[in-house]
């Protein structure tokens, strides 16, 4: 699936989002709001991120989203892999730094679709 077809799914969960301003996560999760997509912060670290709930899995939310974004080092990347999987989300955006070949083997065996590059450069 190319880019551009993954920015037209409309739900998405920013798994390593983050309250710090500084950080990817925040950026991503605020960029991605800024336009209009529909976005769970997902982060066992934080109650709420820019005044929203925030998701301890991709399991606690209260939809299963359409992409599931990635900024997260690929040693938890396997677990959230595993969890999408199970949960019949299809669609991953894999920034850069958050995997390895162990996290592209596994997207192979479970059939998902995957997307490597930095959405903020995507959603200029």
């Amino acid at each position: 699936m190319s880019e551009q077809m993954m920015l037209e799914k409309k739900v998405w969960a920013v798994v390593g989002a983050s309250e710090n301003p500084e950080r990817f996560g925040s950026k991503i999760y605020k960029k991605l709001k800024s336009k209009g997509y529909k976005v769970y912060p997902v982060n066992p670290n934080y109650q709420t991120i820019d005044g929203d709930k925030c998701y301890d899995s991709l399991s606690s939310l209260p939809e299963v989203p359409d992409v599931v974004d990635m900024v997260v080092n690929p040693r938890h990347g396997i677990s959230v892999i595993e969890e999408a999987a199970r949960l019949g989300i299809k669609n991953i955006w894999l920034q850069p730094g958050s995997y390895n070949d162990q996290v592209m083997d596994l997207i192979r065996e479970r059939g998902l679709n995957a997307v490597q590059g930095c959405v903020l450069q995507a959603l200029k």
